[in-house]
């Protein structure tokens, strides 16, 4: 089913969305990849304030490439998350609501997602010229220093996303490969290699 979210994304939207959900996001998303993630870490273990509103909001994994004239962004395709799941606990303990990215995530990840409510999106890999086309603005907020991997502030339009982790844990890397054998097994095809 395909729903739409616009940003704050609050923790009851998030408690709505099931696992295998097709959304469209709107409104302000922020990019952080593991060198971005580790200062936002060491300043809250510091006590210090973050320099993004983390609260209700959504990370996007992304390094984007440079935009070309007249455009607003470069591709924008999603990085691996497994990356960030050293940090991303303490994150969800603090407010942020969701993440953008590819793959799979770790149990503690996922099990401070369901205290938190919290949600994983997963974003078309090897489609960033196309999801670059869904994004209007793009601002450097902090750690310029950094690069592609600087935090940017992104405004969406109809940000085209899959809920592969909901709220209560359900798993689309779990679910997806056990339907697919078991539609497999329902048109009696018996793969010969593991899934």
């Amino acid at each position: 089913m395909e729903k739409r979210i616009v940003t704050p994304f609050l923790r009851k939207d998030a408690e709505m969305l099931r696992v295998g959900d097709q959304v469209l996001l709107s409104g302000t998303v922020y990019t952080a990849r593991d060198a971005a993630h580790a200062r936002l870490v060491k300043l809250l273990e510091e006590g210090r304030a973050l320099p993004l509103p983390l609260r209700d909001s959504i990370l996007y994994y992304v390094g984007p490439t440079p935009a070309k004239p007249d455009e607003v962004i470069g591709s924008a395709g999603p990085t691996t998350s497994y990356r960030m799941d050293r940090y991303t606990p303490l994150l969800i303990e603090r407010g942020l609501r969701g993440m953008i990215g590819k793959g799979a995530r770790s149990r503690e990840v996922v099990e401070s997602m369901k205290k938190h409510g919290a949600v994983y999106f997963g974003a078309l890999g090897g489609a960033g010229a196309l999801l670059s086309q869904k994004i209007t603005s793009c601002r450097v907020v902090c750690y310029e220093d950094l690069g592609a991997e600087a935090i940017h502030e992104l405004t969406v339009v109809h940000f085209p996303v899959t809920v592969a982790i909901d709220t209560q844990g359900n798993n689309l890397y779990d679910a997806g490969p056990a339907a697919y054998l078991q539609s497999l097994q329902a048109k009696k095809i018996y793969p010969t290699v593991g899934l």
